[in-house]
């Protein structure tokens, strides 16, 4: 079940389910499309996905990653009662496939995303605080709470709302949500949902314990992850160091691969040099080298903590219209056509209304 659908990018998603069936002319939609503001084509010049794909990991442990760029994620307010610091999908880092979009969003009370479609990628959030609902046109309904994830694959098509619950300590909902594009021959799969729960994710401990991994997908140190939950092939790491830690971390070969710090400052150890980064930045990584290194001096006062995603790189053109991801206009036009006549993916869509969504007045 998708949750949290990535903020600024999805309103006019929402526009649309708020009004829906009160769906733009194809005039209308061609001229959002001819306007590079609403519209993103890129092509990826990069190797080739398939389902069934061997991971290829280096034979060696000899060359460190070099770092690409690291820049910081700024706040800022997203939606109604949102805050948001978005790093990929920003002016900063676009064209970095297989990933769309990163935001990392604090919801308080009162925020939340009533029913909107999305079409052609997968979306993985994370929670790291609080708690989150959903439910889909499918009827498909859930909740997931602190450490827990969520993969959604919305392939053809889905409709769906997500809600964040109001604690009662009023205190905000936080996470991570990414999203993920899908190789161009299954954009046309059936939607699914995989959820991980936070006590089955496996970890490793590196350094006697000074470094924690979760291992949410992929390997770290000899423990491999519950499953595959997406159909793009990636690595999904939650790495804690505790001041004196020290990790390397194989990545597999040719992919390309982010760290995204939550907590504390974070030493990464380049051939050539090391990188002091504070929390709420991106690092962009080579696609060069054989692993990462990151280590935490003895003398700091707090642990770091970052999530390490690597993902395979797709080539295939990128045309995103709000949550239509597709390889062309002429696709992006047809989902929003099927959209607008409930077909083709977005039959149950028409007059459905989720009920989670109802609890807010207005949007």
């Amino acid at each position: 079940m998708k949750l949290f659908l990535s903020f600024s990018i999805c309103i006019a998603a929402i526009i649309l389910a708020a009004s829906y069936h009160k769906h733009p002319t194809l005039h209308s939609i061609i001229h959002s499309l001819t306007n590079p503001l609403n519209t993103t084509s890129t092509h990826q010049h990069t190797i080739t996905s398939t389902t069934t794909t061997t991971t290829l990991l280096p034979s060696t442990m000899t060359t460190a990653r070099g770092i690409r760029m690291a820049f910081q994620a700024l706040e800022q307010a997203e939606g109604a009662g949102a805050r948001v610091r978005r790093s990929i999908g920003t002016a900063k880092l676009r064209n970095f496939s297989p990933f769309l979009m990163l935001d990392h969003f604090t919801i308080g009370k009162g925020a939340g995303f009533p029913d909107h479609p999305h079409r052609g990628q997968e979306t993985i959030t994370y929670l790291l605080s609080g708690g989150v609902d959903h439910e889909d046109f499918a009827g498909n309904r859930g909740t997931i709470g602190p450490g827990d994830l969520q993969f959604m694959t919305a392939g053809k098509g889905i409709m769906h709302a997500e809600m964040p619950h109001e604690n009662e300590d009023g205190s905000p909902n936080v996470g991570m949500q990414l999203w993920v594009d899908l190789p161009q021959k299954l954009k046309s799969v059936d939607p699914r949902y995989r959820d991980l729960r936070a006590s089955e994710i496996p970890t490793a401990e590196v350094d006697g314990g000074k470094v924690i991994i979760k291992v949410i997908s992929g390997q770290s140190h000899g423990v491999d992850s519950v499953r595959d939950l997406a159909y793009t092939p990636l690595w999904f790491l939650d790495v804690t160091i505790k001041p004196g830690g020290h990790v390397k971390q194989v990545l597999p070969v040719g992919w390309n691969a982010f760290a995204y710090t939550l907590e504390g400052t974070t030493e990464f150890v380049t051939e050539s040099a090391t990188k002091s980064v504070e929390q709420f930045h991106n690092v962009v990584f080579q696609q060069s080298g054989d692993f990462i290194e990151a280590s935490v001096p003895e003398s700091a006062e707090k642990a770091s903590r970052f999530i390490l995603v690597a993902g395979m790189p797709l080539d295939q053109e990128v045309v995103q219209y709000g949550p239509f991801v597709c390889t062309s206009k002429e696709e992006v036009y047809q989902a929003m056509l099927d959209f607008q006549s409930a077909k083709n993916g977005f039959e149950k869509s028409m007059g459905w209304r989720s009920e989670i969504g109802k609890r807010m007045t207005q949007f």
